[in-house]
């Protein structure tokens, strides 16, 4: 498993071949999945420019570049999220490819960042510019089932809990955290949200000061069902791995078997 940390340009192209130059880089061990942030491809532009740039479903060259990257890396590559048409918003779609370069899911994010935050952003209003999805998703990749959920969706433990439902083993969040939200939370969430469902969770992140103003946290994670830090970057672009171990998976699922004894279940929407 691995999450690339990135510092996204304004352009689809700069951030594409920042994205490339960092595959290059994966670690030998395969089945490999890689998870890129959120807003990846655009992050830097802003919400309008976001807009401007949606791509229709399933057509587009930013769509066509991950399914191209996914098939020459031999990855399963979720893409972030990159903004997809949807009427006068656009969907932060959160794109998952197979390594024969075929789509396999379409996660688009629910819960939208509306808050006002202590930074030099203060007031964020996602929903403004984007449609919340409604539904939840999981991609087979084989050798694990994967849960998708991105960046603000951590704060909302019910959707995690869906998706242990569903078969979860791993759980990819790619985000574009503040600066200021991620040193008080990031850490406690993503860890909390592992243990709780005890999945494996690979959290890649946003990092820096971008062309728009946002300053974003870092730190990308890649937690196991246990809570701990597996893998870690702080700062800078780059990216961390770890390995998916099912035994660990099902040893722990074994020795506290918290699905089974839940008395509360979610609905399933898919």
């Amino acid at each position: 498993m691995t999450a690339v940390q990135l510092s996204s340009r304004e352009t689809p192209e700069q951030n594409l071949e920042r994205v490339e130059h960092w595959l290059q880089q994966l670690p030998s061990q395969r089945p490999q999945l890689v998870v890129l942030p959120e807003a990846f491809s655009c992050f830097g532009a802003g919400d309008r420019a976001q807009l401007a740039m949606a791509e229709p479903d399933n057509d587009g060259p930013v769509q066509k570049r991950l399914a191209q990257l996914a098939k020459h890396y031999g990855v399963y590559l979720i893409g972030g999220t990159i903004p997809l048409q949807a009427g006068e918003r656009f969907a932060a779609a959160s794109l998952a490819y197979d390594p024969q370069g075929q789509r396999i899911g379409r996660y688009d994010k629910i819960h939208l960042f509306d808050v006002d935050v202590a930074d030099n952003t203060r007031r964020y209003r996602e929903s403004k510019w984007t449609k919340p999805g409604g539904s939840i998703v999981t991609i087979d990749c084989g050798f694990a089932v994967v849960g998708m959920a991105v960046c603000y969706d951590v704060r909302f433990p019910e959707l995690f809990k869906a998706l242990r439902q569903a078969g979860a083993d791993i759980i990819a969040l790619p985000s574009a955290y503040t600066q200021v939200t991620g040193a008080a939370h990031w850490h406690t969430l993503v860890r909390a949200r592992a243990i709780e469902q005890q999945v494996y969770v690979v959290a890649p992140g946003q990092v820096g000061e971008h062309a728009n103003g946002r300053k974003t946290y870092g730190h990308s994670l890649i937690v196991d069902p246990w809570g701990e830090i597996q893998a870690e970057r702080a700062q800078g672009e780059g990216v961390i791995s770890a390995p998916f171990e099912r035994a660990r998976l099902a040893e722990i699922r074994q020795q506290m078997p918290v699905a089974e004894q839940s008395r509360l279940k979610v609905a399933l929407t898919q």
